[in-house]
């Protein structure tokens, strides 16, 4: 468990949302509040903790990583959250992007498909008191149907298509963010559930690690 010492990065951590998120459009005063917030540099291995607030993606071992930094407030921001809201993540990795949500809404399911990797997050989270946040190990393309329906989903692994049960487990007025496309690249998506309707709109391109399981890539 990592050292819960002093924060010594507030100052990397204000020039990050400065640079790297305002100067980018984002300008949802939660999202920015929960990015200067949450200590990024805690998510990361030790030896990783002098480029966490840097703008690029970093490994978390098993071949995840954690996102860059102005995609975590890109994607928060595209929720269109109010506060309150009850919040399905899919990909719990690290657990920066869990965290960065709920200091926001009221509650964040999350699911991780790789054990340990959920463990080590639940720790982590525990250990910073983020208590409004529950972690379920599992194929994340399969939702959770048990507490849904949910205001919002946001998946942070790229799929080859949406997974269908997600959209059944969006609240009428709800949207799902998830980046979708091949191996590769992908296009980050937005969808808006409308009386039984389905509201499309791409938010531009992105690359993630590849979304395993029964209605996403193969392992």
């Amino acid at each position: 468990m990592k050292n819960l010492r002093k924060d010594i990065y507030a100052r990397a951590r204000r020039t990050m949302v400065d640079d790297q998120i305002i100067a980018r459009g984002v300008s949802d005063v939660r999202v920015l509040d929960a990015m200067l917030k949450v200590p990024r540099h805690f998510f990361v291995a030790e030896s990783l903790e002098p480029q966490a607030y840097s703008d690029f993606p970093l490994s978390i071992g098993d071949g995840q990583t954690i996102s860059q930094p102005f995609m975590v407030a890109f994607m928060t921001e595209a929720l269109k959250l109010k506060g309150g809201e009850r919040v399905l993540e899919i990909g719990t990795g690290s657990g920066y992007q869990a965290a960065i949500l709920a200091c926001i809404v009221e509650k964040v399911y999350s699911v991780e498909r790789i054990s340990r990797l959920a463990d080590r997050t639940r720790k982590l989270l525990d250990s910073l008191n983020y208590y409004n946040i529950l972690i379920k190990v599992g194929d994340g393309t399969q939702g959770w149907s048990d507490e849904a329906p949910f205001d919002a989903i946001v998946v942070t692994a790229g799929a080859p298509f949406v997974p269908p049960l997600l959209f059944g487990q969006l609240k009428d007025g709800g949207r799902l963010v998830v980046p979708v496309g091949d191996d590769y690249i992908q296009d980050l998506m937005r969808y808006t559930k409308r009386g039984g309707e389905i509201i499309a709109e791409n938010l531009g391109g992105c690359r993630f690690v590849k979304l395993i399981g029964k209605d996403g890539f193969e392992d």
